[in-house]
């Protein structure tokens, strides 16, 4: 059994959604630390700090994420889901059913990262 694009659509936007939510729920721990050393101390803004820079991380992630799901998105939209963007060949389907949003074949992304 293939998954045809209507499955991976759905696989798709469910993972866009999940991350989605994940960006609002850590939409506090990505906004700017107080510097007002009377109410934190130091070792409290230094945890803030590290906390803020984690999530900041952790969002520059998910947004590259929500871009290749956007892609894969577009190629079923555009009937080219499936095909190595390098060689043009098949991505096997155990490979899209791991990562729909898959850009290339095993060999492809072995030779190209």
């Amino acid at each position: 059994m293939t998954l045809s694009p209507n499955e991976a659509k759905t696989l798709l936007l469910a993972r866009k959604a999940e991350l989605t939510e994940l960006a609002e729920i850590s939409m506090g721990d990505r906004a700017t630390v107080a510097l007002d050393q009377q109410s934190v101390g130091r070792i409290s803004r230094m945890d803030a700090l590290q906390r803020q820079a984690m999530a900041q991380a952790n969002d520059r992630q998910r947004a590259r994420e929500l871009q290749r799901i956007d892609g894969a998105l577009q190629r079923i939209t555009e009937d080219e889901f499936g095909f190595c963007l390098e060689c043009g060949q098949d991505i096997p389907e155990a490979r899209l059913r791991v990562d729909p949003a898959a850009l290339n074949c095993i060999s492809c992304a072995k030779l190209f990262g």
